[in-house]
């Protein structure tokens, strides 16, 4: 588990694109929000790991996003209720629920659907936070950090120096 902390941080240093860290944390973040008992959790998650993305990235913050979803499982369920049963939308959903197999995807489930639709609606204004945090955690952050009395001090721990050590050989 320390190793997989370590190379989260060196992704943040690497020389990858902060589009595909960011993209992976956005997907990670969907696909840890929405249920696992459904073919939809299952369609996304084999689709995104054949996307350019970060992948322990990804795998990370899809594992966070578990924890965390059941905290909002109540907002989510309102939410997909408001989805499900808008004047608009309630024909769409009825045809579909009819159409094989669509039913596996369970996105009648207002968990389900409510958790998908607060993903898509964050994805773009997290992408865009993550993208400007990013550039600014690689050209400020570390650097200050690594320059200051508190990052000496802390690299010339012991313990951080096995980690250091350690994620130097991951590098």
């Amino acid at each position: 588990m320390i190793k997989k902390i370590i190379s989260l941080f060196k992704i943040l240093n690497s020389n990858s694109k902060p589009g595909e860290v960011a993209n992976a944390v956005c997907m990670g973040v969907m696909l840890g929000f929405v249920p696992k008992n459904n073919l939809l959790w299952y369609l996304l998650f084999v689709f995104f790991c054949f996307v350019r993305i970060n992948k322990t990235a990804y795998f990370f913050v899809t594992l966070l996003m578990s924890f965390v979803a059941p905290l909002a499982d109540g907002f989510f369920d309102s939410l997909g209720y408001s989805v499900l049963t808008s004047g608009r939308l309630s024909p769409l959903f009825a045809t579909l629920i009819d159409i094989p197999f669509v039913g596996f995807t369970k996105f009648n489930n207002t968990v389900v659907c409510g958790a998908f639709v607060f993903s898509l609606i964050i994805y773009i204004p997290l992408f865009v936070v993550l993208i400007f945090f990013i550039k600014i955690w690689r050209t400020k952050i570390t650097t200050a950090f690594n320059n200051s009395k508190i990052g000496t001090f802390f690299y010339k721990l012991p313990i951080v120096g096995k980690f250091r050590e350690a994620s130097l050989e991951l590098m």
